[in-house]
């Protein structure tokens, strides 16, 4: 079985001085239990593993037995013990009960390390900052790279496009129709009833769906809020759609990217760029068929640059830059990556016409550290996608 490059990190936190708690979070179906599992299975450390995910009226109760159990552990080995918690977010005050039971272990020298594993984003956050403040370090775990699905299931450029990043899926795409009902079904349908209507008050459950089916479909398209109202089976003001799209992006499904302006008020008050967190998502969804979306020249632009715009997004969390796009009239710059003080503008060109006079007029303004062009006399798609954005800096 296939090791990320999360497991080597994993690994050596947690043979680390009792300091920290240890959070991995990240959306469904990434292979989180699989990681912490898999790094489980060659530590030397006696470790307790349970999950909330399948408990019914999980409650703090049920945290603090499972804590129990692992000081009781620790006891009879007289030694350090792992107390490893999946899917933290389903327990009532599980903040307010990590800290308890962590501060009590610190003060009184108990060897109870602890990993805890979340698929809410916004939740796990949330909990974080509001209870654990200095007591935890958080490791983001991304959808899978171009890379990573090529290593594990051979996979070719065109084919991770199409099918995206989730290793679940690689044994169904020969059955496309399969793979279809298996995305929407055990990922889009889990993901939003499990990670945001369950977990977070949604007045309008409807809404929210079909502003994620909306948004998917105009992936690596700039779509005001506003315009969408009028798409919508369900209208709601501005607000609300805006929430919902933070609820979207804290599951790690969809987000809008902001333009990038010089200050904070105008990038806030921009036009979105919808933007899939895994191409999945979109074609899952699409009338098209993988031959038939690849013999579109137009449609397969599309997905072309949303692929690349999944790529940057998901590496975003953990190399520490910002993921923006501009546009001027009809002038436009696909994506504007931010770290400090520093700006990289790219451009993705799947066809002939590698043209294209917003970088030009970008450059002039901000004066980006570099220009890129992904595709077309450019960086290789697939060169890029197995690069690591930072690099570009």
């Amino acid at each position: 079985m296939m090791q990320r490059a999360y497991f080597k990190t994993i690994e050596s936190r947690i043979y680390e001085p009792r300091k920290f708690i240890q959070v991995l979070y990240g959306p469904r179906q990434v292979g989180k239990t699989t990681l912490i599992k898999q790094v489980l299975s060659v530590t030397d450390l006696p470790y307790l593993f349970a999950t909330a995910d399948d408990i019914v009226g999980t409650d703090s109760v049920w945290l603090r037995k499972q804590w129990e159990q692992a000081r009781l552990l620790a006891k009879q080995q007289n030694c350090e013990v792992l107390l490893v918690i999946d899917e933290v977010q389903k327990i009532q005050n599980w903040s307010e009960t990590v800290k308890k039971e962590w501060d009590m272990d610190t003060f009184e020298d108990c060897p109870v390390k602890v990993v805890l594993l979340g698929s809410s984003s916004l939740l796990i956050q949330k909990g974080l900052t509001e209870s654990l403040a200095g007591r935890f370090e958080s490791i983001f775990i991304p959808h899978w790279s171009f890379q990573e699905m090529q290593e594990a299931f051979g996979w070719t450029v065109d084919e991770y496009i199409w099918y995206g990043g989730y290793p679940g899926t690689a044994s169904l795409v020969r059955d496309e129709d399969r793979w279809k009902r298996y995305v929407k079904t055990a990922l889009i349908d889990t993901s939003l009833s499990k990670d945001i209507l369950m977990l977070t008050r949604v007045d309008k459950p409807a809404l929210l769906r079909r502003l994620f089916e909306i948004g998917c479909s105009y992936s690596a398209q700039i779509l005001s809020l506003t315009k969408i109202q009028g798409e919508l089976m369900e209208k709601g003001n501005l607000t609300t759609l805006s929430n919902y799209l933070a609820l979207l992006e804290s599951a790690g499904l969809l987000c809008g990217l902001e333009k990038f302006a010089g200050d904070i008020i105008r990038k806030r008050s921009s036009k979105p760029k919808f933007q899939v967190f895994n191409n999945a998502l979109l074609s899952a969804q699409s009338e098209y068929a993988f031959a038939d979306a690849r013999a579109d020249s137009k449609y397969w632009g599309r997905l072309y640059e949303s692929a690349v715009g999944t790529h940057l997004l998901n590496h975003s969390y953990a190399d520490d830059y910002r993921l923006y796009y501009w546009n001027e009239n009809s002038l436009e710059v696909d994506y504007v990556l931010q770290r400090g003080s520093q700006v990289v503008a790219l451009e993705v060109k799947s066809g002939k016409d590698a043209r294209n006079d917003g970088m030009a007029l970008f450059a002039s303004q901000f004066h980006p550290k570099a220009l890129y062009t992904i595709g077309t006399e450019g960086i290789p798609l697939e060169d890029f996608l197995k690069m690591s954005p930072k690099d570009l800096f």
